[in-house]
């Protein structure tokens, strides 16, 4: 996914620049980066692979030689960010979120245009950003250059360009990620995660709309182009990606949480001892659920998060089960004998929740039931870098699609319909597979009103093919 922030300030905005863009660590995996100016106009920048380190540990000796009143940073998927480049509107640092669908046609429609090479390269692959910074080049300022680019790209992407006078910040044109600012005295932010602004001060100020673009000096803010009316945000924010006590469209994660796992609750009909989450996104889906039922919660098995890193993290599968297989430790006490419900934020491909499956049934568990706080995930995401690196084909869902009918893609309406015989035949499919005594799903019409928007508002592609 990927998360970014900003700030400009009165004073030296390392410090906050720093924890801020590290408040985003949960939503990337592989390449953190900082970009400061300075009063003379001149840009440092710093960018570390952290695939294997916190972002914290990756840039602590270099602070010292970062300074400056206003900076950028991200937390990214893939790509090498900030980049710094030299236009004729002058040179600038930028940062990007998102997922750009139609890069092979930008690339083949900017060496058409004479652009004739692109210098920053990973895997073999273009950067994204980069690729970016030349559509926004096309405008005779900053402002016309991000509208030029919203329209060019498919797929989602919000901006922050870093310049001498002040930060531009731009929304995604459908609002699929949240850009939000925060104030201070003598400092102005801006930010993915408002998790960000609690403790170094800044109070959140304003969500900007879909599409908008505001440009953010120490002295405030201003709208430069206006928000659009159509919003599509991520719905996945609230049910797994968002850190619990942040708020995106002025709605708390954790709130969101709480009320999936109590719809879950409300549909239940099984005997259940214990209900837990599955760390750490489904703890408040858990609670939610327990509450609710009026259960008791409890945690039959935690991870040991000290030296294992993130499971998705490491790129082999091998190595990725291995992951997720050792840093979980069943509580036995709390398993034997019992009959276990678990919450989970959604299954994707369950490879790595059979081995807790299994763990927990070594370890004594009498049954055990799951319950996603989100339907099914029908259809591959082409809007954000949620399973990017992953074909749509690898889903728990579509494999159970392909044994039913012979091919992956087949009657999708109909699975992704909660009251359909097909919907059910693939939910057995998937228990079966996973090793469980029951699986149920949350509903989408349950998890929407969970959230708290309008349907229309959301995207709920993943499920139900509407984004």
């Amino acid at each position: 996914m990927g998360g970014f922030f900003g700030v400009a300030s009165n004073e030296d905005c390392v410090t906050d620049l720093f924890y801020g863009t590290d408040y985003h660590s949960h939503l990337g995996t592989m390449r953190g980066g900082l970009a400061v100016v300075n009063l003379k106009n001149k840009i440092s920048r710093v960018i570390h692979n952290i695939t294997n380190a916190q972002f914290r540990s990756k840039f602590t000796d270099e602070l010292d030689l970062l300074y400056g009143n206003k900076g950028i940073g991200v937390i990214s998927d893939y790509e090498d960010q900030p980049l710094v480049i030299a236009s004729h509107l002058g040179v600038y640092a930028i940062v990007t979120v998102g997922v750009v669908v139609n890069i092979d046609a930008l690339e083949k429609k900017a060496y058409k245009n004479r652009i004739t090479h692109f210098s920053e390269m990973g895997s073999g692959e273009l950067n994204p950003t980069e690729v970016i910074s030349t559509l926004i080049n096309q405008g005779e300022s900053f402002e016309e250059g991000l509208k030029i680019a919203q329209e060019a790209i498919e797929g989602s992407c919000s901006i922050l360009i870093l310049t001498g006078k002040g930060i531009f910040a731009a929304r995604d044109k459908l609002g699929r990620t949240p850009v939000i600012v925060g104030k201070k005295e003598n400092a102005c932010a801006v930010t993915f995660e408002t998790s960000a602004f609690y403790n170094l001060g800044y109070s959140t100020e304003y969500y900007l709309g879909p599409g908008e673009v505001i440009f953010v000096t120490e002295h405030g803010y201003k709208t430069v182009v206006p928000a659009r009316e159509k919003m599509r945000i991520c719905t996945f924010l609230w049910v797994y990606y968002g850190y619990p006590s942040s708020n995106y469209e002025n709605i708390n994660v954790e709130i969101v949480r709480n009320r999936c796992g109590a719809a879950l609750a409300k549909r239940e009909k099984e005997d259940i001892d214990v209900v837990g989450g599955i760390p750490d996104s489904a703890t408040g889906h858990a609670i939610g659920f327990a509450n609710e039922a009026r259960l008791r919660y409890g945690r039959p098995f935690v991870k040991y998060t000290p030296t294992w890193p993130r499971s998705f993290m490491p790129q082999a599968q091998k190595t990725r089960d291995l992951v997720a297989t050792m840093k979980l430790l069943p509580v036995k006490e709390l398993i034997e004998n019992k009959s276990l419900l678990f919450c989970e934020d959604s299954i994707v491909r369950g490879t790595q929740l059979r081995f807790t499956i299994k763990r927990l049934f070594e370890s004594g568990a009498k049954a055990i039931h799951m319950r996603p706080a989100c339907p099914p995930l029908v259809y591959g995401c082409k809007f954000l870098n949620f399973s990017r690196s992953r074909s749509e084909l690898d889903l728990a869902a579509r494999k159970a699609i392909k044994q039913l009918e012979g091919k992956d893609d087949a009657h999708l309406e109909e699975y992704a319909n909660p009251d359909s015989d097909k919907h059910q035949k693939m939910v057995e499919i998937i228990k079966e597979e996973l090793g469980l005594t029951s699986l149920k799903y949350q509903r989408l019409d349950d998890m929407v009103a969970a959230v708290g928007l309008p349907k229309e508002k959301l995207c709920t592609y993943c499920w139900d093919g509407v984004g």
